[in-house]
């Protein structure tokens, strides 16, 4: 009896050590389980992240005019690229482009006239456009009334809250109304004075007759009943490239494999908006616009979509090059046609849309 229970617990313990065995995780080279999972965290905790590049990039404005680059930023594509993007806002082309030619900023984001401005002053490090973004003049013609029947004729002998001279949304405007037969010294008194961005309140006070207004200054006298939007300027003016990525010279010819990089995330961004609804656009850019509620933000991005604002690629092409110079020279701002094989290079885009 004596025997068989001291056999039994020989066996319990036995068992016991073997299962301490078992849980305790002895290796291969006799160390336990619990340091190996301690030296593994310590080396998962020492491997370094993947170094980012960082770009510099100075915009124009910040507006939901430039959707597809705001999807970019939201949806990481600039991270999954390798770029850790500082998004700075030049709140003019002049400041934008003094950002760039100086080294403030890697790359500039602006009106395409800037480059031309430049590049005629005899600038010998000029700035090259490498992308294109919109297609489309960004602003809209706001009446005090609804005017479903609204011909350009019918803005003849108002007075019209507009843009600053040389600037694209009056250069624009007034080649629209060139084109339409109508003389804007004559036919018509255009407001010049009023500082961008506080025409809307200026016509919603009582100035003026009609405004000329990017979003959401349209959508918001609308939403005010202040005014109604009875003309796109993007629609009437044809494919401008109004807005376009550009760099110097140098910059691009040094760091192709960054431009490259960064045109590819731009792809996916134009990507996103073409197969996406504006109500899925609006969603995921709605972090950039805290001041602005999703509702708004969905009918400025309608607006925008419908009129075909962004391009399916970035190829900045001749044509749109061409018409650019023309509104300029219409404008009377361009003494001299700048080529398009110095300006723009399609290079990047092209490779890009691939």
């Amino acid at each position: 009896m004596k025997k068989r229970l001291l056999a039994s617990l020989l066996s319990a313990v036995l068992g016991l050590s073997l299962l301490a065995g078992c849980s305790g995780g002895q290796d291969n080279n006799g160390g336990s389980a619990s340091d190996n999972r301690a030296a593994e965290t310590e080396t998962a905790e020492n491997e370094e992240e993947p170094e980012l590049t960082k770009i510099t990039l100075n915009e124009v404005a910040h507006s939901i005019f430039y959707a597809p680059m705001y999807v970019a930023i939201e949806e990481d594509y600039f991270t999954d690229e390798g770029i850790e993007l500082d998004l700075v806002c030049g709140f003019g082309a002049d400041k934008t482009m003094t950002a760039v030619i100086s080294g403030e900023a890697d790359i500039g984001f602006m009106g395409s006239e800037a480059s031309i401005y430049t590049y005629n002053e005899g600038a010998t490090d000029y700035v090259v456009n490498f992308a294109q973004l919109t297609q489309r003049a960004g602003n809209f013609l706001v009446a005090r009334e609804e005017m479903p029947d609204f011909t350009w004729d019918d803005i003849k002998g108002s007075l019209v809250l507009g843009g600053r001279k040389g600037g694209m949304p009056e250069m624009v405007f007034e080649y629209i109304l060139k084109e339409n037969g109508i003389d804007p010294e004559t036919d018509l008194e255009i407001n010049q004075n009023i500082d961008f961005g506080s025409t809307a309140a200026a016509f919603s006070e009582g100035q003026g007759d009609f405004t000329v207004e990017f979003e959401p200054g349209a959508t918001s006298l609308e939403s005010e009943g202040k005014g109604y939007v009875v003309a796109s300027l993007g629609e009437d003016s044809g494919y401008v490239p109004y807005t376009a990525f550009s760099a110097k010279k140098s910059y691009i010819n040094e760091n192709p494999d960054i431009i490259q990089g960064f045109t590819n995330v731009l792809q996916k961004g134009m990507d996103y908006v073409q197969t996406h609804t504006p109500e899925e656009i609006a969603k995921v850019i709605e972090p950039q616009f805290p001041e602005t509620d999703l509702d708004t933000i969905t009918t400025i991005v309608t607006r925008y979509y419908d009129q075909d604002t962004w391009k399916s690629n970035l190829i900045f092409e001749q044509s749109s090059f061409d018409l650019l110079q023309d509104i300029l020279e219409s404008a009377g701002e361009l003494e001299q046609r700048a080529p398009y094989e110095d300006l723009v290079t399609t290079t990047f885009a092209a490779k890009a849309a691939q």
